[in-house]
């Protein structure tokens, strides 16, 4: 049953760590693949996914009978969708500039990083939506070579919808593999797999890890923990509805966190009643009810003001803002990941569809990160240029900060050039 609780509760303070055991582990998988390359990643598909492989690419013909064998109605939504991402992440897109004045040129390049891969998960929770929300923005940023890794299924094949809409958006390579292994296969090359620069996409808590320990090998999207979501609402809104999106994000995982910050009593107890009804009904009960009996919450507070700190504090991944006129509560908010507005605005709508993207900071890290973006997926360096009457000018001021700062060689090479 979800826990009811009062604002001031200790049990707000809440954080899904990666336990140490995980990192361990995590990193022995990088440092076996790093050493033995494609062996290891066969070893681990064999142990982990109980897959016998003789490839861990995936090849064209695969990829072309995949897309083959979608149903047209589904193909049709995917499209659908894909436009929506499209159009969305087009907006994102920021350009190089360059001033120049008195003799001086400066600017910022935007370029787009070179190699990247993409994990997407595909064992027990198979997400082609990720696929979508993770390669639009890196063909948009130009990314000149994009590859998918992704678990096998015992059969040692991979899920068509996966495959399908790699085909589609033209993917370079999709690779069987999972895992930890997989993020290590992707930051340190092996026989097969190409190495990249940045890593993105969701996982489970042994590809968080892995991700922790490649990075600085290679640049990663974010460290994601569970999935979360949290709604505000008050007394005129629907506990059936409410229930529902909490249990949305509850059928994800056992460790997904669902809270309620409410300022009705009534609204509160409607709402842990429904959930009860719902997740007897549910498919992944058994995933759900964990969540919500060890993870859930629903709060009540006595004034919207507190239940927007309480959010900001919290920082959600998801975050539902179920009053009316949601919009003109924006300037509230400070810390979310992703904010859906009003009644009529799930959050399974920004998962496939709407176009926002549905990769989010999650545990608290929306305070200093944001969402994937074609941002993501490019790097900015700046240029300078100085004409010799433009450094003659403002000579004596660099080298009087050089020296300052005890650097002398710096202070040198100004002067050099008038000597």
């Amino acid at each position: 049953m979800i826990k009811i609780v009062d604002k001031n509760t200790e049990i707000l303070k809440h954080s899904a760590e990666i336990s140490p055991q995980i990192e361990r582990d995590a990193q022995e998988i990088v440092e076996t693949v790093k050493r033995l390359g494609d062996q290891a990643l066969f070893d681990y598909a064999l142990k982990f996914d109980r897959a016998q492989l003789t490839s861990l690419l995936v090849s064209e013909q695969e990829l072309k009978d995949a897309y083959e064998s979608i149903d047209d109605d589904l193909l049709g939504v995917i499209r659908r969708a894909k436009k929506n991402i499209e159009d969305f992440h087009k907006r994102q897109i920021t350009n190089s500039f360059m001033v120049e004045k008195d003799g001086i040129i400066m600017g910022q390049r935007v370029t787009p990083i070179e190699r990247v891969g993409i994990y997407i998960p595909g064992g027990r929770a198979v997400y082609p939506s990720s696929v979508l929300m993770n390669v639009i923005p890196a063909k948009l940023a130009g990314c000149s070579y994009i590859s998918v890794v992704t678990p096998p299924r015992e059969d040692g094949t991979v899920a068509k919808e996966i495959l399908a809409i790699c085909a589609m958006l033209g993917v370079d390579q999709v690779f069987k593999i999972g895992g930890a292994g997989a993020i290590a296969a992707l930051a340190y090359g092996t026989e097969s797999v190409l190495p990249v620069y940045k890593i993105t996409g969701p996982g489970n808590a042994y590809v968080a890890a892995a991700k922790k320990a490649v990075f600085g090998k290679v640049g990663i999207d974010m460290i994601a923990g569970p999935s979360e979501i949290l709604i505000i609402a008050d007394e005129k809104q629907s506990p059936k509805v409410i229930a529902a999106d909490m249990l949305s994000q509850a059928e994800h995982d056992m460790l997904a966190r669902a809270i309620l910050l409410t300022t009705s009593k009534e609204i509160a107890e409607e709402v842990a009643t429904e959930i009860e009804i719902q997740l007897s009904k549910l498919p992944k009960e058994k995933i759900a009810r964990p969540s919500i009996d060890d993870n859930g919450l629903i709060v009540v507070c006595d004034t919207l003001s507190e239940c927007f700190a309480i959010s900001n504090d919290l920082a959600p991944e998801h975050l539902e803002i179920m009053l009316d006129n949601a919009i003109s509560y924006l300037p509230e908010i400070k810390n979310a990941g992703s904010v859906f507005l009003g009644r009529y605005t799930p959050e399974a709508v920004g998962d496939y569809y709407a176009g926002v993207n549905h990769t989010l900071p999650t545990n608290q890290t929306s305070k200093f990160s944001s969402a994937l973006s074609v941002d993501t997926f490019v790097k900015k360096s700046t240029f300078v240029q100085y004409t010799e009457e433009m450094l003659q000018k403002y000579k004596d001021d660099i080298v009087l900060f050089a020296k300052h700062e005890g650097l002398d060689a710096h202070a040198r090479s100004v002067q050099s050039r008038f000597q």
